[in-house]
């Protein structure tokens, strides 16, 4: 969602700016040729006279307001679900909010799970509710290779100074041996 609202605030400023250059040529046509029954650009005087025969009830009116509703509250919505998600942590006094995000706390639990030696390799991912390691080990023996990355990811874990304690899900699979 951050990415969209990334790509539609630049889009919604530039149109927004055309819209001001537009108006601006226009104001300035105006005051230059008083006169003057046509915009340069747009045509003023054949939109009023089409706005004035207009009414409220009369069906484009309603569909161009029905459309404007629905995407001024789809961008409503895109705005409120692109906010950050950080993992909260314990602050060292009751005025100070300290907190981290599910990238950091990803890595850090990855660089730990990858330093094991039974370990080949890992993906992790995390958020504040949870985080979930994905390992590959040797083919020697998978229940082990679970629990002792379970154990690493749970020393991790406890060791950080978080706010709430994120649930752990591990799976494992063994690695094909190099021919």
């Amino acid at each position: 969602m951050r990415v969209l609202l990334r790509t539609l605030a630049p889009l919604l400023g530039l149109a927004l700016a055309a819209v001001g250059v537009l108006l601006v040529i226009e104001v300035v046509a105006a005051w230059v040729r008083p006169g003057s029954t046509t915009g340069i650009v747009v045509p003023w005087q054949a939109w009023q006279a089409t706005l004035r025969d207009t009414t409220w009830s009369d069906r484009p009116v309603l569909v161009v307001s029905v459309c404007v509703g629905v995407i001024g509250l789809l961008l409503l919505l895109v705005a409120l679900l692109a906010r950050r998600h950080d993992v909260p942590l314990t602050s060292p006094t009751p005025a100070m909010t300290v907190s981290t995000s599910p990238r950091v706390l990803a890595r850090l639990v990855g660089r730990t799970v990858r330093a094991s030696d039974d370990v080949a390799a890992a993906t992790v991912s995390a958020s504040a509710r949870r985080v979930v390691v994905r390992a590959e080990g040797w083919p020697e023996d998978e229940g082990s290779l679970k629990e002792t990355v379970r154990a690493r990811t749970d020393a991790l874990i406890d060791d950080l100074p978080l706010a709430r304690r994120p649930s752990v899900a591990v799976t494992t699979r063994s690695r094909k041996e190099p021919r």
